[in-house]
């Protein structure tokens, strides 16, 4: 508006009482600009000074944060259980259950679910921290009434002694990577080829007898025990194989076939097979007259490596062609071929455990274990040594196995399969540990070497039927020879 005087009477108009509501003991006068200053003092005043709270009253910080497990939802139809953004539950109900009674115990009548509403009725309250002991936080303090919770107490790794038990001079014992010159008998007699001659040690008594002395015109080049009795096979040089009953100190007979050196011999029942380094594969009868049942040819060198499935079904065959070869007990060549090693197969070993799972090793330039089902012909892992395989052997007792090994390390491997992971790693042999031989209670094993020392090792555990302790560590520690 422009007119002044009606403006004036406008204000003139206006009534005289205050338009603030305000307690009848305080005036508008006090809201004046004049007092400001003097209530700033004061308030200033207020907040400088010490206040002491009321010992009777607790203070909270103003910051409010609920605890959702101690939180009364139901009161308010409100889910304690948070959504996701896809509507799925945080967790499920079975988990929560089961964590809580790992943590706090079985919940009884007598005994409230800490985890469970409170027994106030206030919707949100503020969290009460509550003290536990150590070990009712740990799961390996739990309630054995839990169910769905294992007790069993966690098996501290088995320890595998790093030292050999006993150790033997072996004169003459060849380093000679082709041959195999140690077996161990289900009667505990160990047969060693030294040179021309065959010894035996018994690990009872451990008495030391003379088997056989093939003459200076021949050399023991393979040894074999049949899985039953006392009867042992004999590879020579001149490529025949004798069969001795140890027993008796007596030959039984001598079967010719082959033209070369005799380094592999395997039994089955009463069927022995011999590889030879003129390539070949002969099956023997020992029950027949004639020297050999029929010949097997694959192998584009010699034959340094052979054994039979624990089933007596299929033979696996390990040649200097770097192929490992499977046959059956009617095939005359082999049904299964593997051609993945890069160099001589010699270590050949049947699972105890699993029918048709089969491990090999290579040499100095493959330096690793494979392993193949033959029931589906599939190769199923490989693992580099970091040296040469000499041999395997599978324990009887539990799912582990143990590598010798030559170039470069010398040392003796017990793996846990099928994670292959280290049990222990044992060194002594000055030479590549060539042969290997394991007891009949597959408890022990005893390694040779070109260092002319025959050592043994405890590397595997009794039976769980076994109560008692094993006859092979009973004679007396030390170091003798064995001729």
């Amino acid at each position: 508006m422009d007119d002044p005087t009606l403006s004036n009477q406008r204000i003139q108009s206006a009534p005289a009482t205050p338009r603030l509501n305000l307690p009848s003991t305080m005036s508008d006068s006090s809201l004046h600009l004049e007092n400001l200053p003097s209530r700033t003092m004061h308030i200033n005043r207020l907040l400088n000074s010490n206040y002491n709270s009321s010992p009777s009253r607790t203070i909270y910080s103003d910051r409010f944060i609920p605890s959702r497990s101690g939180s009364n939802f139901a009161l308010f139809d409100i889910s304690n259980s948070p959504t996701s953004a896809e509507g799925k539950e945080d967790g499920s109900g079975t988990y929560h259950s089961l964590l809580r009674a790992a943590l706090f115990g079985p919940v009884t009548p007598d005994k409230k679910d800490p985890l469970g509403p409170p027994a106030c009725r206030n919707i949100f309250r503020y969290k009460t921290e509550t003290k536990r002991p150590l070990h009712s936080l740990s799961p390996f303090g739990l309630d054995e009434s839990v169910p769905g919770i294992s007790h069993s107490p966690v098996k501290a790794p088995r320890k595998v002694p790093r030292s050999p038990y006993k150790v033997l001079d072996a004169p003459a014992l060849q380093d000679d990577f082709y041959l195999n010159l140690v077996d161990w008998s289900s009667n505990n007699v160990l047969a060693v080829g030294l040179g021309n001659c065959v010894y035996l040690w018994n690990a009872c008594s451990s008495k030391v007898t003379k088997l056989c002395d093939l003459g200076i015109d021949d050399s023991v080049c393979s040894v074999g025990w049949a899985q039953r009795g006392t009867h042992l096979a004999v590879g020579t040089s001149n490529g025949k194989v004798q069969i001795w009953d140890a027993s008796r100190c007596r030959r039984v007979r001598t079967m010719e076939g082959h033209r070369l050196r005799v380094g592999a011999l395997a039994w089955s029942s009463s069927l022995l097979s011999s590889g030879s380094r003129d390539k070949s594969i002969l099956q023997r009868d020992i029950r027949a007259q004639d020297d050999f049942a029929s010949k097997l040819s694959g192998h584009k060198s010699e034959v340094c490596g052979l054994k039979w499935s624990y089933d007596n079904r299929e033979l696996a065959s390990g040649g200097n062609d770097n192929k490992l070869f499977v046959w059956n007990q009617h095939s005359t060549q082999p049904i299964l071929k593997y051609c993945d090693h890069t160099a001589a197969v010699k270590a050949i070993a049947w699972s105890p455990h699993l029918h048709g799972l089969l491990a090999s090793g290579g040499g100095t330039a493959d330096r690793c274990i494979r392993f193949w089902n033959t029931t589906t012909n599939t190769h199923l892992s490989c693992m580099d040594t970091g040296s040469q395989v000499c041999n395997l052997v599978w324990s009887k007792n539990v799912n582990e196995l143990v590598s010798t090994h030559g170039y470069s390390q010398n040392q003796i491997i017990v793996w846990r399969y099928p994670t292959m992971s280290k049990l222990a790693t044992l060194t002594g042999h000055t030479y590549r540990v060539l042969y290997l031989a394991i007891s009949p209670d597959g408890q022990t094993i005893v390694t040779g070497a070109g260092d002319e020392t025959l050592r043994f090792w405890n590397v595997f555990p009794s039976p769980k039927s076994q109560n008692t302790d094993s006859e092979i560590g009973a004679s007396s520690l030390g170091r003798t020879t064995i001729r």
